[in-house]
This record gives structure tokens, C-alpha cells and sequence, in this order.
């Protein structure tokens, strides 16, 4: 059985996903804004790429990723990225992430949605889109301690005059 989609991390499915970024949407509605000197290289439309190859390929954090963009020809042709040594490093990142905010991914969200969902409107069945943004983390709790104080085993040492 042949799968409708080509396999997660192939520069095959990053081509056929490609088409149906909104980057105009995105860059429309967050634009690069003046930040007292610091020059804006990269466009929102090309940052919310790279967060994409995040989850569209085998890296799992941002810092694994940028290393391994300078590598990949076709993640950088996906990312719209021009050169090799031109990529965007971990602040960029960070700051794009918090710049968008939770409300400004699923307004992207809901821009990919809308031509998904358009034909299934007439349709008598339903149709079920799970959305975890708002679930809390399954984590046990490895949060920082404060750390007890160790008492010495011996005397402290007695200056003597």
C-alpha cells in the first residue's frame, strides 16, 4: 500500500507541502518592525518555516536544527533561506515564537484550515480536529529545588593569634 504523503523529514514531502504556507498571510500580519539597530535579515513567513521543519523533519530542537540547515539544501529551499551561512540563529527565534504568541499560531493554524475544511461543510458526518495547545505538559515534576544546606563534618578551623 503506497502512502498518500511522502515520508517525514524528505525534501519530497517538504516540496509538496511547500505551496500551501500562507507566507504572504504571515507576512501581512506580522511584519519586521524597527528594534533599534538590530537588522532585520529574514521575513516572518521564512522564521515560521524554519519553526515548521521542527516538526516536518527528524530534529527535535532549535539548535540541532540551525546546525543541520547549513547541511540540508532542500530544508533551506523549503525555509526560502538564500545561502548556506545566511540562517537565522536561536534569538531570532525565540523572539519570532514570542512575537507571535499563541494567538498568532492559530490564526496560521486556522489559515491552513480554512480551504481544508471548506468542502466538508455540506457533509452530514463529523469531522473531528484535535487541537493540544491548551493541554498541560505530561512532565513528573524535574523542577529546580532549592538545595538544603550541607552542615561540615568537622570543626571550623580557629584563627589563633
Amino acid at each position: 500500500m503506497k502512502a498518500a504523503l511522502p515520508t517525514t523529514g524528505t525534501s519530497e514531502l517538504l516540496e509538496e507541502i511547500s505551496p500551501y504556507i500562507p507566507d504572504e498571510f504571515i507576512n501581512e500580519h506580522w511584519p519586521n518592525r524597527a528594534t533599534g539597530g538590530r537588522r532585520h535579515v529574514f521575513s516572518a513567513a521564512q522564521l515560521w518555516r524554519v519553526h515548521l521543519l521542527l516538526l516536518l523533519t527528524p530534529t527535535h530542537s532549535n539548535n540541532l536544527l540551525l546546525k543541520l540547515l547549513a547541511e540540508h539544501r532542500s530544508w533551506r529551499r523549503f525555509a526560502r533561506l538564500s545561502h548556506r551561512h545566511c540562517v537565522p540563529d536561536v534569538r531570532m527565534l525565540n523572539e519570532f515564537r514570542a512575537r507571535l504568541g499563541v494567538s498568532g499560531l492559530r490564526q496560521i493554524n486556522r489559515q491552513l484550515l480554512t480551504p481544508l475544511l471548506a468542502n466538508t461543510r455540506d457533509r452530514a458526518d463529523t469531522i473531528a480536529i484535535i487541537d493540544a495547545t491548551d493541554l498541560p505538559a505530561a512532565c513528573k515534576g524535574f523542577k529546580k529545588r532549592t538545595r538544603a544546606r550541607i552542615r561540615p563534618s568537622a570543626r571550623p578551623p580557629a584563627i589563633v593569634r
